[in-house]
C-alpha cells in the first residue's frame, strides 16, 4: 500500500505525468525556499490507517477509468477537470481539509509574521470556521473553468 503513495507511482501513468504533475511542478508545494515538498499522497491520501484504506478502496474506481480511457488525453482531462476538482473539494470540506493539516495547522501559524492580507484571511477563516480548501483551491492544480451562468434578467 505504501508503494502507491509515492510520487513515482502517481506519475507512472501518462494521465497524471502529462497533465496535473506538470502543473504541480510550478507550485510552491513542489519547489520552495525551505525545500519541503508536499507530494500527491500528502494532499490526497489520509495518514490515519483506516481512512487510508478507505481511500485506497475508493481509488480502485480510478483503475476502471484508466481502462476506459476516461482522461487519457489532455483534452479529456480538461473536460473532466471541474467534475474531478469538485469531488476533491467536497471530500476536503467533509474532513476539514485533514490532509492539509498534516503540514499546516492554525495552531502552529505565527499570524504576526504573515503579510497583512494572509493574516486577515486566516483570522477570518478561524472566526468563521472555514477550512483550507475554502480559499486555497487551485494551490497545487490549476483551477477548472467554471461554466458561465446565464443572467435570466
Amino acid at each position: 500500500m505504501e508503494a502507491t503513495n509515492t510520487m513515482t507511482f502517481c506519475i507512472s501513468c501518462h494521465e497524471m505525468r502529462d497533465t496535473v504533475y506538470q502543473e504541480y511542478k510550478e507550485t510552491i508545494h513542489y519547489k520552495n525556499p525551505s525545500g519541503v515538498q508536499a507530494t500527491c499522497s500528502d494532499c490526497h491520501v489520509p495518514r490515519p490507517w483506516i481512512y487510508k484504506v478507505v481511500r485506497k478502496i475508493k481509488a480502485t474506481n480510478e483503475l476502471y477509468h484508466k481502462a476506459l480511457g476516461t482522461i487519457n488525453t489532455p483534452e479529456k482531462c480538461e473536460a473532466r477537470r471541474l467534475h474531478l476538482a469538485e469531488r476533491v473539494w467536497e471530500s476536503m470540506r467533509a474532513t476539514d481539509s485533514r490532509e492539509c493539516r498534516n503540514s499546516h495547522e492554525f495552531k502552529s501559524m505565527d499570524l504576526s509574521e504573515q503579510d497583512s492580507y494572509a493574516r486577515k484571511r486566516h483570522e477570518r477563516a478561524l472566526e468563521k470556521g472555514e477550512t483550507c480548501i475554502d480559499c486555497h483551491d487551485g494551490i497545487a492544480n490549476e483551477l477548472p473553468e467554471r461554466p458561465v451562468e446565464k443572467d435570466d434578467g
